[in-house]
Order: structure tokens, then sequence, then C-alpha cells
């Protein structure tokens, strides 16, 4: 038993110090002198992309999105170029949320949202609820 909880304890530090790095990292992006903006209308809700191309990192915010159907997940992707590059998932179960999204900018055209089964996909498999230029 005192394995276990020493386990569990462990598990928890790591969760919360990983947590409180993302959050860092969002702040930061948010922050940058270099932030730029774009909203969009999606999935019943509202969107904002923002980007620091110092910190070649971007942020998704979500707000009043509707949740996507069972079994079903919105996922980000950066398009390079026309071929879709996986930006991490969004939290079935929130509607409102900020996502860092996973990996570098580098020198992507745009973002896409797609509805794609829990775990998400390798490439997009549904037509985007939306598609985002990146902002000037």
């Amino acid at each position: 038993t005192a394995v276990w909880q020493y386990e569990r304890a462990r598990d928890a530090r790591h969760d919360a110090a990983r947590a409180e790095r993302q959050a860092e990292e969002v702040a930061g992006v948010l922050a940058a002198p270099d932030a730029r903006s774009r909203s969009v209308r999606v999935a019943g809700g509202a969107g904002t992309l923002v980007v620091s191309a110092s910190r070649d990192r971007a942020v998704f915010m979500a707000s009043g999105m509707v949740r996507p159907p069972s079994g079903r997940v919105y996922q980000l992707w950066f398009d390079d170029g026309g071929t879709m590059r996986s930006a991490g998932l969004m939290d079935p179960g929130r509607t409102t949320q900020t996502v860092l999204m996973r990996g570098a900018v580098d020198g992507a055209s745009g973002v896409g949202i797609t509805v794609e089964p829990a775990g998400g996909s390798r490439q997009p498999t549904t037509t985007p609820v939306a598609l985002l230029e990146m902002p000037a």
C-alpha cells in the first residue's frame, strides 16, 4: 500500500509540473510582443488562434463549442502548404478551453480543426469544421 501511495503521489507531482510548464508556455505565447490573433466562429461557439513567431508556438482558445459526438474529438492541425500536420487534440468534455498546440508553427500557412475518432488520426478523415489562415 505504501508503494502504491508513493507512486500515486509521484505521478500527481509529475502531472502538476507538466501542467505548470504548459500554463507557462501558453502565457508566454499570449504575452509575446509579437503575438498575433485571428478569430472564427466554430462548432456553435468561437475560436481564437494566437501565434508568436518569436516563440514559434501557437495557442487555440475555444469558447462555447458544441461537444463532439460520443467517441469523437476535435483535432487541431497545422496546414503546411496543403499537408496537414497534427497539432494536438482538444478535450472532448470541455466546451471552453485553451490548448497549447503541439509542435512548432514552423512556417505553417494556417490551422484546421476536424472531428476525429477518440485518440485522433494521423491525417484528417473529415471535412474541417474550421480553417484559419495564420494571423498577419
